[in-house]
């Protein structure tokens, strides 16, 4: 597709130092942005698993970077061209707006305003046989051969 994305999983969305995870967010953002600017490619921010970094399970407590990052997500969303570095606003700094991409398994976990419809677009996929069949093809595309080799006694 030509997109360059900026990738961040879920175990980064959360630190010992209060406010760490809301920086990398701004600063991995900020990075699409200049993808953008610098190499002319369309760029994205993709969180892998938000809902396992950021999802109410149970009895779980929210951290405070919990809500930094959902805050910051929120911010984003809401303001799309206005990121801050570190705490200082500058007048003049225009960010591209970036697609923020979030994977998961149960985005009912996460906070409800940060989910909402106008806020997030939320696309479910569920794979159809051919499409399972699919990527485990391209998975194991190397282990084919041994596959075949080492099942073809059965």
């Amino acid at each position: 597709m030509g997109v360059e994305p900026v990738i961040m999983s879920a175990g980064e969305l959360e630190s010992e130092r209060a406010g760490e995870p809301g920086r990398l967010i701004r600063d991995r953002y900020r990075t699409a942005s200049q993808v953008v600017q610098n190499q002319g490619k369309m760029s994205c921010l993709m969180i892998n698993d938000l809902d396992a970094g950021l999802g109410r399970f149970g009895h779980t407590q929210m951290t405070v970077n919990n809500q930094i990052v959902v805050g910051t997500l929120m911010n984003l969303a809401d303001n799309p061209n206005r990121v801050s570095i570190g705490q200082k606003w500058r007048e003049s700094d225009i960010t591209h707006r970036i697609p923020i991409i979030a994977t998961g398994n149960d985005f009912s976990t996460l906070y409800a305003p940060l989910i909402r419809d106008g806020r997030m677009e939320k696309f479910y996929w569920q794979p159809t046989r051919e499409d399972i069949i699919n990527i485990v093809h391209r998975m194991y595309t190397k282990d084919v051969g041994y596959l075949l080799r080492k099942f073809q006694a059965l």
